[in-house]
């Protein structure tokens, strides 16, 4: 499985932990993990792994914040790389999420 999934019941907190692939072949999992029930009060996106994405993860990360609360959401997307970060912030993600 490309995607591991930890809910931290105590603060709410949903942390998914991407392989080396974000892209349509995790969609499945990635919409039961984050969009298959009622909304977290945060979550982490770990791209600590991914070494490509491509648009569907994009979407991916767009229905989840609408899931979260939109302009509510608490989403951080962490450890990814350098070409990631670029990637992520050409598409004014860091405007719409935290980026660390």
């Amino acid at each position: 499985m490309s995607l591991t999934v930890h809910h931290d019941s105590e603060h709410d907190c949903v942390t998914l932990q991407l392989g080396e692939r974000f892209d349509f072949s995790v969609h499945r999992d990635f919409h039961d993990a984050c969009l298959g029930h009622r909304a977290a009060r945060s979550y982490v996106i770990d791209l600590g792994e991914v070494a490509s994405m491509d648009s569907s993860a994009l979407g991916m990360l767009l229905l989840l914040r609408e899931h979260a609360g939109a302009d509510r959401a608490e989403i951080r997307i962490v450890n990814a790389d350098s070409g990631l970060r670029g990637t992520l912030r050409v598409a004014g993600f860091d405007k719409l999420f935290v980026l660390h």
